[in-house]
């Protein structure tokens, strides 16, 4: 790709701008979003935007290493420098087929982004990626360049270049500048630099060794050794200050054998199967298979998962911290509840926040609780409730990885906290999924190669490679445990589902960058949910995940042993009231639920009957009741309500007297300040609740009664925010336009650059009048504007004329009149592509052009 120059070359970067068709000029602004905040008024504007640090820093930091590696090359050479130049820097002497071949796509998508401007033939940097890029001494180059002899000598005095120049064997000059060229002109002779490097002794070119590949500065003492003297000497280290010396350019890359780089990387790191699954090829064809339903399998425990999140939040959860989020001792319960470690909880409560299940109710004494969503959510499919999850990781910019983490303060990062969003992370975990997509089906990466990738597609994203601090590959490591965790991975191959999540979400415009990923986020769950309001990508998914998800059964297998074995997922009502009577051991392909004292305790207080128990578990057991937990059953509702408490402040009321004696002569009840006021009766200076805690605790099973002596039975009761939406992602940059907006702004521009660039007509100016300066907006007169326009509008020629809106901005338009009336004219203006009408008070003066842009 070069520039259409029409023979003269362009001579900045705006004439070369002009010079391109608006494909060229659309997909520039699709490359480089920024430039379009606002739309640039004409091209100058846009190329003066365009190279502008932040704009062109961004710019490089989404090339990929070969591409910036062919831009360093770049600004290592001259200024301008002919294709062949660079081509030279890349491949060496020796020459590289790879880079040959991959150096026109390199240099194509540097010019695309306007980084480079100007033909084959001179090739141009533009200056701010030449001042990031090019070697300096407080900016060193990657390519481990120092500066050119031009720029190393040029503090030195006169006599010291002629004294080297002299020491090389070359003739002595009249002047420093020519002195430097020649001196330049034998480092860049291959043949006659040859013939200098054989004089060397072999300790200097020891020296040289250590300094050809970076960094080319040395310190030296004020005896140097006799190598170094002796490449002082000769000018092959030249002085930077009394201390330090450095390798000239042009000597350095003589020692390179020309080329700029050690090593040129045209083609991106392949993604390698994981060493476990390399040598499955035997059971290749059973792979996917295990895949999906180890997905399937992990999809219903997260499911599973975020439930039980809700139901330990149930009655309100954790309180906000004052700065935000969640502390370090609710998340320590959080983990316990869920049987998880911190980072995982962390994980599942920051994805049920960007599913919108849950949130901060904003009361005074403010905490987390389910949102009014949440009451929906349970009752869709399974696969639909999984998909919501998926498109909401997908897409968040909030990074649970993060948590436990300090800030550049020093803060600790918590979860659900407010500064978990990272624009970066949504357009990553998407293309980590791209990745493992590219594998065949069923096969696992290997977590390094993917890093590996991801560090040559955005070498200047973070920091180097391969460091903690490089967010991209912490985000693309969390994602692949993520992902696993979240059932869109199984045993560490993408599944069909995630292909299906990843495939959708692509065709629907979602990939598009760091914006794309926000396309897959879930719409507001502020209302009923329905399968309707989910994203094609999370609908296509769900379909793909529904065949792999188990039946959920209406049976469990109670064992001796007080437990309950659920080989599977269980109906929802059989779920809840299991959870009831008996506490969650274990989860997994198979649940295992244990029966204790506390737990029968538990279903009793709310209201059931050991009869209703028994039914129950005969019902919903394939194997018979184990008569250890018959016995248990008996025996809590024997023992249950007993004892009966109420308030007075409280109060303890029993039948047996033996009873009261044994609980005053516990000493675990002295905190409790009990009392007798009757044989049956014992005062508390405590309220109900704690003294039923307290009672509890000592092994009793003391129910609670109302004022009028009846049972109370205990229910959970539920705690709701008000309706709340899910965090919306914090995009990384400008989101990528979309053609509309990308079609009328290249037209907006071009417009604008007419008005600013056309030809016009010169009017004859009053006597004395100054000659109007290029840029000033035209002067006529009222009646000269009314009878120009009058007679453009029956021509149908365009004009250049000034204008003032009523805010006061004056521009400069390009007009085609159509009609002129009620002091209006009614034009096509073509600076913003549309009809308009304009007051003629408001314009300044018209002008003909000399051309008809029509």
């Amino acid at each position: 790709m070069s520039e259409r120059t029409g023979g003269t070359p362009p001579r900045t970067l705006a004439e070369a701008l002009r010079t391109r068709d608006d494909d060229a000029l659309a997909a520039l602004l699709r490359t480089r979003p920024d430039l379009l905040s606002p739309v640039p008024n004409d091209l100058s504007q846009l190329a003066t935007r365009a190279g502008t640090r932040a704009s062109v820093m961004r710019a490089l930091e989404r090339l990929d290493r070969f591409t910036l590696q062919s831009a360093e090359a770049l600004a290592a050479s001259t200024d301008p420098a002919p294709y062949e130049a660079l081509l030279a820097l890349m491949t060496g002497d020796e020459g590289d087929a790879r880079v040959e071949a991959a150096l026109p796509r390199a240099v194509a998508a540097l010019r695309e982004q306007a980084l480079i401007w100007g033909a084959d033939d001179r090739l141009r940097l533009v200056r701010t990626a030449r001042e990031i890029l090019a070697p300096s001494p407080s900016h060193p180059s990657p390519t481990g360049l120092g500066p050119t002899v031009a720029e190393a000598t040029a503090g030195m005095s006169p006599g010291r270049i002629q004294e080297i120049i002299t020491t090389a064997g070359l003739p002595s000059t009249h002047d420093p500048v020519s002195a430097v060229a020649a001196l330049a002109g034998l480092f860049t002779d291959r043949t006659r630099m040859a013939a200098l490097l054989d004089t060397a002794p072999p300790e200097a070119l020891t020296v040289l060794d250590r300094l050809v590949w970076g960094p080319p500065y040395g310190e030296i003492t004020s005896k140097p050794a006799p190598p170094v003297q002796w490449l002082r000497d000769h000018g092959l280290l030249l002085p930077t200050s009394t201390r330090t010396v450095v390798l000239p350019r042009e000597a350095a890359l003589h020692l390179r054998g020309g080329r700029a780089h050690r090593a040129a990387e045209p083609e991106p790191p392949a993604i390698l199967p994981h060493p476990s699954t390399a040598s499955a090829a035997a059971t290749a064809a059973s792979r996917p298979q295990v895949v999906d339903s180890a997905a399937a399998a992990q999809a219903y425990t997260a499911l599973e998962t975020i439930e039980e999140l809700a139901k330990e939040w149930n009655e309100g959860g954790p309180n906000v911290l004052r700065a935000g989020g969640l502390s370090v001792r609710d998340l320590k319960r959080t983990a316990t509840a869920l049987d998880v470690t911190e980072p995982v909880a962390a994980f599942w409560v920051e994805l049920a926040y960007a599913s919108g299940l849950l949130a901060a109710d904003g009361e005074a004494d403010e905490r987390y609780a389910p949102t009014p969503a949440y009451d929906q959510w349970p009752d869709l499919p399974p696969a639909e409730r999984w998909a919501r999850l998926a498109t909401a990781w997908l897409g968040a910019t909030r990074t649970a990885g993060l948590v436990g983490g300090q800030d550049s303060k020093g803060r600790t990062l918590a979860a659900l906290g407010p500064d978990l969003d990272r624009g970066a992370a949504p357009e990553v975990r998407r293309h980590v999924l791209d990745l493992l997509a590219s594998l065949p089906a069923g096969t696992a990466p290997d977590p390094e190669s993917v890093l590996a990738r991801l560090r040559w597609e955005r070498p200047l994203r973070g920091a180097a490679a391969g460091r903690p601090e490089d967010l991209r590959a912490r985000i693309a490591a969390w994602t692949l445990n993520e992902a696993e965790m979240l059932g869109v991975t199984g045993r560490g191959a993408l599944s069909s589902h995630g292909r299906a999540l990843i495939a959708q979400d692509a065709e629907a415009g979602g990939a598009g960058g760091s914006g794309g990923a926000m396309g897959a986020f879930p719409k507001p769950a502020s209302r009923a949910a329905t399968g309707a309001d989910l994203p094609a990508a999370g609908l296509h998914a769900a379909r793909a995940l529904a065949p792999h998800l188990p039946e959920p059964l209406d049976h469990v297998l109670l064992q001796a042993d007080l437990t309950a074995v659920a080989p599977g997922p269980l109906l929802r009502p059989l779920a809840e009231t299991l959870s009831v009577i008996a506490d969650i051991e274990s989860r997994g392909g198979a649940t295992v639920y244990r029966f204790t004292p506390a737990s029968v305790r538990r279903a009793l207080d709310a209201g059931q009957s050991a009869s209703d128990l028994h039914a129950f578990l005969a019902a919903h057991s394939r194997t018979p009741v184990p008569q250890p937990l018959s016995y248990l059953i008996d025996d809590m509702a024997r023992r249950h309500g007993h004892l009966r408490i109420g308030a007075a402040s409280a109060y303890v009321r029993c039948d047996d007297e033996a009873v009261l004696d044994e609980i005053l002569a516990d000493r675990r009840s002295q905190g409790l300040r009990l009392r007798r006021l009757a044989p049956t009766v014992l005062a508390a200076q405590a309220d109900p609740t704690t003294l039923l805690d307290g009672l509890r605790t000592m092994g009793l099973a003391p129910a609670a009664e109302s004022a009028e002596g009846d049972v109370l039975v205990t229910r959970a009761h539920a705690h709701r925010t008000p309706p709340r939406t899910p965090p919306a992602p914090v995009p990384d940059g400008p989101p990528v336009p979309a053609p509309t907006l990308l079609g009328a702004a290249v037209r907006a521009i071009r417009a604008g650059d007419q008005a600013a660039t056309v030809v016009r007509k010169t009017l004859p100016e009053p006597a004395g009048a100054a000659a109007p300066a290029r840029g000033d907006l035209p002067r006529t007169t009222s009646a000269e504007t009314l009878a120009t326009v009058q007679a453009a509008a029956l021509t149908g020629s365009a004009l250049w004329i000034g204008y003032v809106n009523a805010e006061g901005a004056a521009s400069q338009r390009v007009i085609a009149p159509v009609r002129v009336e009620g002091g209006f004219v009614t034009a096509y203006d073509h600076t913003a592509d549309e009809v308009r009408t304009y007051p003629l008070h408001r314009i300044t003066g018209v002008s003909e052009l000399a051309d008809d842009p029509a």
